[in-house]
């Protein structure tokens, strides 16, 4: 197989590109902007190009129904609102590129598009359908169900999300074979105001009562099975002087495995305050399910694992505690995340992305197309 390394300055040049358009999930004319850069790149190399419900957009290359395509999963929406760039402007030193953005995660697009236009029209048996969508930082509302219906019918899903922080000593080499699911959860609790000074006992303090319940809430869960479930923000009462009448708990909880992301929404529906003056309304849905770490994930590992020693660098694989669209594919469809370039800062003002090492992530992902 004929090994291929991207240009790092064309890579440099489309990220410049694409960074300079702020996309502020939620700013549909602004996403669009990116979408149509990314249409015309589609273009290009003979895709096929479909707007879905939305703003999802759908490029296909080689999908002639005959065998199961690939998946790429993208997005195209950032953390960061319009603006940013006067404030965050994009910059570089030797080994890195800063700004909003360029790590979470238009470096992947930008890798993903070149790993394509290196096949030269030669696709893999089923082609390739590269989806992009418009709101995974806000939970992918509208994006899910195409995401789902694309994951049903490939055969291994391929998400250039960033891989692990720089933070981490397995940064630069590391794919993401698992992720936990995420719940979101937040219970409002309803008492009665009163004088605090003249009398107080003609209230139902809310405050008194989540302080109460917080801890009921977080021994819901069961960290040996890698769920976790965290009080995160606390909001109640209006004056010093006041019974507060509510009180509201947002909590952040994420689960490993299967089933317990029913459990957890189980019990913590159940809960009530011990002061029976006091009412909870819970709030609870699923964002994302449990990435599992199975055998058919890690098989298409050893297949990027065999890819990269071609390249003459070595993987390793880790499981993280965020979510991405590779949650809602793994259950389908055998999925590896992280394949974006390394850096750091995801939703940070150090955001940044280590050209001197995203060369090795975007002759990986060509590589895995090419083998798969």
């Amino acid at each position: 197989m004929t090994l291929f390394w991207p240009d790092p300055a064309a890579l440099e040049a489309d990220l410049l590109t694409l960074a300079a358009l702020e996309s502020p999930s939620g700013d549909a004319a602004a996403i669009g902007q990116v979408m149509a850069v990314l249409e015309g790149w589609a273009r290009e190399l003979g895709g096929e190009t479909q707007t879905l419900s939305g703003g999802t957009r759908r490029f296909a290359f080689g999908v002639d129904g005959q065998a199961s395509p690939l998946l790429i999963l993208a997005h195209a929406d950032t953390v960061w609102p319009q603006g940013t760039l006067a404030q965050m402007p994009l910059r570089k030193d030797a080994e890195r590129l800063y700004g909003p953005g360029v790590y979470d995660m238009k470096a992947g697009l930008v890798g993903g598009f070149h790993a394509l236009r290196a096949l030269g029209g030669e696709w893999p048996a089923g082609g390739v359908v590269l989806l992009v969508t418009p709101d995974e930082e806000v939970g992918s509302p509208s994006s899910r169900g195409h995401i789902e219906a694309e994951a049903h019918a490939a055969r291994a899903a391929l998400v250039p999300e960033p891989p692990v922080g720089e933070g981490s000593a397995e940064h630069a080499h590391a794919l993401k074979t698992g992720r936990k699911g995420v719940i979101d959860a937040a219970v409002t609790l309803t008492g009665r105001a009163a004088h605090a000074g003249n009398e107080p006992e003609r209230g139902s303090s809310a405050v008194a009562a989540a302080a109460e319940l917080i801890g009921r809430i977080e021994a819901v869960a069961r960290p040996e099975l890698g769920t976790t479930v965290l009080v995160t923000q606390i909001a109640g009462g209006t004056a010093s002087n006041v019974v507060p009448a509510e009180c509201r708990l947002t909590l952040d909880v994420r689960v490993s495995q299967a089933g317990e992301d029913e459990r957890v929404l189980r019990e913590l529906a159940a809960l009530t305050p011990a002061d029976s003056r006091v009412q909870a309304d819970w709030h609870l849905s699923v964002n994302r399910p449990p990435f599992p770490r199975n055998a058919e994930t890690l098989a298409l590992f050893a297949q990027a694992q065999a890819a990269a020693q071609e390249l003459g660098f070595t993987l390793t694989e880790t499981s993280v505690g965020g979510g991405s669209d590779g949650n809602f594919t793994a259950p389908l469809c055998p999925t590896l995340d992280g394949l974006g370039a390394p850096g750091d800062g995801a939703h940070a003002a150090h955001e940044h992305i280590r050209l001197d090492l995203w060369t090795e992530r975007v002759a990986l992902l060509t590589a895995l197309l090419r083998r798969l």
